[in-house]
């Protein structure tokens, strides 16, 4: 049996292709939810948007500092898996849902699978690196999703036999998943845009938002772009970030403030921006998948697979260099290709796990 540990909406949707591939090769899985966003009543919607069975265990241990959350988790997953132990508990990404599912089973030898093992962003001051690390130190298998992260892996010295090269499950995810928005979802109609004719933005991470100069500086950026281009900057805006604005008493005109969109929404959104402004690993990679340019509001980043294919562009903060980063970008042609895969990730992941004997 394998148990699918998620915690986050961008676990729920990167793993969803692996779920699928799971129900339709009729294996016996379950799947928990940590709850570490959001609630699981919350992220409900999610699953019925996504057409996903409905998790069969619900920790809701909600917010918290690092530590706090991860024992939290940590905690929760291994009562249930000394209940009901399964053959591999699969966790995907970076979160503290990540680090303490991962450290919970393979501390009751429980086999470890990674999906999206061996992002670097070589930052520790971010917490998100430090859980890809332990992750991946302590994992029994290592589904690596390009041949960067690969060697990563190998220079740490994990063991070759470890690892899989098997593309990216956001690959399939937003193949997928966008079939089902365009038969569900039509943002553009209700927010009154046309193809092509706006900027999309997402600002969350903890080294943006919760910094006044830093936040300022992205703010004044997208007045800056909205002005010089003449079209609209639409920002659906992350809890966090809204609370920040407030607290900071920053201003937003000239920036189009939407509250934040469903996911499918938001993919429809993405699939149709002239360009996209993000400080997300995962945005980062749909706009690289979607073929849409993209500018990131960081120094760094773990996706340098975009950068090498020229669909993506570190700007930072700096509002002078992101009105540069997106003049450039505007202007690029549309024809990298996608160094993520084809789209058959989460039937290599299952594959692999076959040939282990863990399922």
């Amino acid at each position: 049996m394998i148990l699918i540990v998620i915690g986050t909406r961008p676990e729920i949707i990167k793993m969803s292709p692996v779920i699928r591939e799971c129900s339709e090769n009729s294996l016996e899985y379950s799947v928990l939810h940590t709850g570490q966003h959001y609630s699981y009543a919350m992220d409900k919607i999610f699953f019925e948007q996504l057409d996903l069975g409905f998790p069969k265990y619900n920790l809701d241990v909600g917010s918290g500092t690092h530590g706090a959350q991860t024992a939290a988790i940590l905690a929760g997953v291994e009562k249930i898996l000394l209940k009901d132990p399964p053959g591999i508990v699969l966790v995907q990404g970076d979160t503290n849902t990540v680090c303490a599912g991962a450290l919970a089973a393979a501390k009751l030898h429980i086999p470890v699978g990674h999906v999206e093992a061996g992002l670097r962003s070589f930052d520790r001051s971010m917490p998100e690196e430090i859980n890809r690390i332990v992750a991946d130190h302590i994992s029994d298998q290592l589904f690596a999703p390009t041949e960067i992260s690969h060697q990563n892996l190998l220079r740490e010295g994990i063991a070759a036999e470890k690892i899989t090269v098997t593309g990216n499950t956001v690959v399939d995810a937003v193949q997928q998943n966008i079939k089902i928005g365009q038969q569900k979802v039509h943002p553009l109609e209700s927010l009154d845009l046309e193809p092509q004719g706006y900027f999309l933005v997402t600002a969350h991470r903890a080294e943006n938002v919760d910094d006044a100069i830093r936040l300022g500086e992205i703010l004044k950026s997208l007045r800056n772009i909205s002005g010089h281009f003449g079209i609209p900057v639409v920002f659906p805006m992350h809890p966090r970030t809204q609370k920040m604005v407030r607290e900071f008493s920053l201003p937003t005109e000239g920036i189009r403030v939407i509250d934040p969109v469903g996911y499918l929404e938001f993919l429809i959104l993405e699939s149709k921006a002239a360009l996209i402004l993000t400080d997300s690993g995962g945005v980062q990679e749909e706009s690289c998948i979607l073929s849409v340019p993209c500018v990131t509001l960081r120094e760094n980043t773990e996706r340098p697979e975009t950068l090498e294919t020229g669909s993506n562009i570190l700007a930072g903060t700096n509002p002078e260099k992101i009105l540069a980063a997106a003049e450039k970008m505007i202007t690029i042609p549309r024809n990298w290709s996608n160094p993520f895969g084809t789209g058959d990730a989460a039937h290599r992941i299952i594959d692999a796990c076959k040939k282990t004997g863990n399922i």
